[in-house]
């Protein structure tokens, strides 16, 4: 996969992005990153990149003209195939949550350009001519959209063939089923007077999958019951789930 990113300061990602499973990633050539500089493209003899808005208002607002020079760059350095669009993600407090499933859609992608926003926003004839997806990580508001970034590009990159050892490690995770995961242990068995669960050391892996998965449910219930109404569960497991008693708890019908 090949994510350009257009931003202000691609030296925000120098840190986060070189190290760990991205940077495995990038080392075994899975993902190719590179983050271009929208400054760069200003027509404008000072490089400024922004205006004030029409109608008035607070702040100021991305021009267009850098964002589009930045991406006709961006799209002859490409290796498009005919009428192939690559996706063109703006990072947006007003765009659709960011989740899984997003993630593995995205993660199928073979040309993915994301345009990082600043100050106020960026002309809507931006988002109008060239964005195909408003993507935000959260219902607050940050400086600009290099951070979002991030989160999407670590949580695309480790789902790409062979950046994880086995296909395990992030198909049990949590939303990836759709649930949160279930609790996790490691060894020793005993912990200062703390055990580990007896299905999980005995070995039998039919009730270990049975106690995971009741476990998931059961945590999905109590913090996130809403996730559950995308998950389809036999009789046994909503009557499971009924039965038990705590905060927040509703009754699944």
């Amino acid at each position: 996969m090949i994510i350009k990113v257009m931003t202000l300061f691609p030296e925000m990602f120098l840190g986060p992005l070189d190290n760990s499973i991205v940077q495995r990633a990038k080392e075994k050539d899975i993902i190719d990153l590179e983050y271009i500089n929208i400054r760069d493209f200003s027509d404008n003899k000072h490089k400024k990149v922004d205006d004030y808005p029409y109608g008035g208002g607070p702040g100021m607002i991305m021009a267009p003209q850098p964002i589009f020079d930045c991406y006709n760059y961006v799209i002859n350095m490409l290796d498009l195939k005919e009428s192939e669009k690559p996706r063109v993600i703006y990072l947006s407090p007003k765009g659709k949550v960011f989740n899984q499933q997003m993630a593995i859609e995205f993660s199928r992608e073979r040309h993915i350009i994301m345009l990082c926003g600043h100050y106020e926003g960026v002309d809507q004839r931006v988002i109008d001519e060239i964005i195909t997806d408003e993507v935000s990580i959260g219902d607050y508001v940050l400086t600009g959209g290099e951070i979002p970034a991030m989160v999407l590009i670590d949580s695309i990159t480790r789902l790409l063939p062979g950046t994880l050892s086995q296909d395990q490690c992030y198909e049990d995770e949590t939303f990836h089923s759709g649930l949160l995961e279930y609790p996790q242990y490691t060894r020793p068995a005993s912990f200062r007077g703390l055990e580990v669960p007896d299905v999980l050391i005995s070995g039998h892996h039919k009730k270990i999958d049975e106690w995971r998965r009741k476990e998931s449910l059961k945590l999905t219930y109590k913090r996130r019951p809403e996730l559950l109404k995308n998950i389809k569960l036999t009789d046994k497991e909503r009557d499971f789930l009924n039965s038990i008693k705590g905060n927040n708890c509703q009754a699944i019908d």
